[in-house]
């Protein structure tokens, strides 16, 4: 079969992270930003670098650019004028002095625990020993006071070497030294490890331009803030997808398309000024998307944009549009607008999510390749029809699932691009290239990758609590603004600010179907939030946002968990 007749593969990583920074204090609340950025982000770049015919889609959220570029900037300011640092677990490595006070000791100490027991913490004896006297010293209140500032150095200086990316972990000589050394990590030690991380985040942003502009991927974004754009624009949409769906006070989102539109052209602002190009695609924050969704994309010039499965199933559905054939694995034309939209295959990535972590790495690249295969097979039935615009959509986070397998995916990444980049009826793609599809949707019926529907946004009590919270800043906002008696600079620093407040990512884990303590982390977050956003406008905050109004539990279940995302 020659090359062009190959069936595309579209390997789409999305990029995304949430506004940790408390907005009061300033300090990051979680570290996740950063730890992902030296594992994941830095990986994932290395291994297209090491595969010459490979291609991919990689999608950031203008939002995470923005905590890398504030990371890279803490720490080259430490490292050449000794600046205090933002971030607890940073500041800690750079020797900045332990905290003495008992509880800021516990955090940390807990912090330094906050990896996967499996992949992350057993593989280092070392690391794995101290994590084992840390936790005996929990058990107590004040357990942590025994613990000599020494052993707090190691627990934190393993805590990063454990975090630092695979493809870094066999090429640098100072993580290799530092790893055999094992404990006693000293100042210099301890400033060797923070200039490489300095290195690392310098170089995300680069090494993903060049790959681009060299071909070998496509960069994508994604809304700034990564708010839930079709529950923006109409609260009620949420009932396309699920008819009995209950809302809260309020039924829209005051002044919701202004408020799309300001995050997609910050969204463009911002991903133009970190890789010098305008985006051609977008995926929609947790692949949300509706009729007006795509008709404000389509106005932005947006060539093509992504969703999930069971979105198109149920918008086929909706217009008793067949199921047979090439229905999944071809892009549609929407109210036959010129944008071209494409559909997760959600079997093949919640495989790479959910199921082959637990593999050997040929035998889970094997059977990925195995599913695709058989449905190029499909696709060159006789009977089957739009075979010539098909392609094979596996779109997933970029971060969270490698968390979970052998050396950060190092194997199975490695042994996929490798595999597809040279297989005779399968060839790695971009969207950009696909875009000669010429099947037509009369509409979409609004929903998420997650089933179609909204319901980890939208629906339960504690959901529905936040909108109305958010909704109520939002009414405040307004009124202050059209009072106009705002300075410019600080107008755009409160419109920074209510975007951090209106990411999807408050609303995914509010419940009690998630662990609580992940569930409280990002619900005081919320609330400082908002409470900032008040103190901003000049208004004194509800007194409810001093209250805790959602509670997790880590024995429920029913949770929908990021592809690999950690508990």
């Amino acid at each position: 079969m020659s090359v062009d007749q190959r069936l595309p593969v579209v390997l789409c990583w999305h990029m995304h992270q949430p506004q940790y920074r408390n907005p009061i204090s300033g300090e990051y609340a979680m570290p996740w930003t950063y730890l992902h950025a030296i594992k994941d982000y830095v990986d994932m770049a290395a291994h297209l670098e090491d595969c010459p015919e490979a291609r991919a889609v990689v999608n950031f959220t203008p939002l995470l650019l923005e905590q890398i570029e504030d990371y890279r900037t803490q720490v080259a300011a430490f490292l050449s004028a000794g600046t205090p640092m933002h971030d607890p677990l940073l500041a800690a490595l750079a020797g900045g002095g332990l905290p003495s006070h008992l509880e800021d000791r516990r955090a940390l100490v807990q912090s330094c625990l906050r990896a996967n027991e499996q992949r992350l913490i057993a593989r280092f004896r070392p690391y794995a020993e101290l994590v084992e006297m840390a936790r005996l010293a929990l058990r107590r209140l004040d357990g942590v006071a025994y613990l000599a500032n020494q052993f707090v150095v190691d627990l934190v200086v393993w805590y990063h070497i454990a975090w630092i990316g695979e493809k870094v972990r066999r090429q640098s000589p100072c993580l290799q030294r530092l790893q055999q050394k094992g404990a006693r990590y000293t100042a210099k030690d301890r400033r060797d490890l923070l200039v490489l991380i300095g290195q690392l985040l310098d170089g995300i942003a680069p090494r993903y331009r060049a790959l681009a502009d060299t071909g070998r991927l496509e960069l994508s974004m994604t809304p700034w803030g990564h708010p839930i754009v079709p529950l923006m624009l109409d609260l009620g949409v949420a009932g396309e997808s699920m008819p009995e769906v209950p809302l809260g006070t309020y039924r829209n989102y005051p002044g919701g398309e202004e408020r799309v539109r300001w995050h997609i052209e910050k969204g463009l602002s911002v991903f133009e000024h970190f890789f010098n190009r305008r985006p051609l695609g977008c995926w929609p924050s947790e692949g949300a998307v509706s009729n007006a969704t795509v008709r404000l994309l389509n106005e932005y010039g947006f060539q093509w944009c992504a969703s999930g499965e069971s979105v198109l199933r149920n918008s086929l559905n909706h217009h008793d549009l067949s199921q047979h054939g090439n229905w999944l694995h071809r892009g549609y034309r929407v109210h036959s607008a010129p944008m071209t939209c494409f559909f997760r295959d959600d079997g093949l990535s919640d495989r790479i999510g959910f199921v082959y972590s637990s593999w050997h790495a040929d035998d889970a690249v094997g059977d990925l390749i195995h599913h695709m295969e058989n449905i190029a097979s499909a696709l060159q039935h006789p009977n089957n029809v739009a075979t010539q615009d098909a392609v094979i959509s596996v779109i997933l986070d970029g971060e969270n699932a490698w968390e979970y397998y052998p050396e950060n995916g190092y194997y199975f990444i490695s042994a996929l691009y490798q595999r597809l980049e040279r297989h005779p009826r399968l060839r790695l793609s971009t969207y950009s290239e696909c875009l000669h599809g010429k099947a037509t949707l009369p509409g979409i019926v609004a929903g998420s990758w997650v089933h179609g529907t909204f319901s980890t946004w939208i629906g339960s009590a504690d959901k529905n609590r936040a909108w109305d919270m958010l909704i109520e800043a939002k009414h405040c906002f307004d009124t202050v603004m059209a009072a106009g008696q705002l300075k410019a600079e600080n107008q755009k620093e409160i419109e920074h600010l209510l975007g951090v407040c209106e990411s999807s990512d408050w609303f995914w884990w509010f419940g009690d179907y998630n662990p609580e303590e992940t569930v409280c982390a990002f619900e005081r977050l919320f609330r400082q939030q908002l409470t900032a956003l008040y103190q901003m406008l000049g208004e004194t905050p509800p007194a409810y946002l001093a209250q805790p109004f959602s509670r997790g539990s880590d024995t429920a279940t029913g949770g929908v968990m990021r592809p690999g995302q950690a508990t």
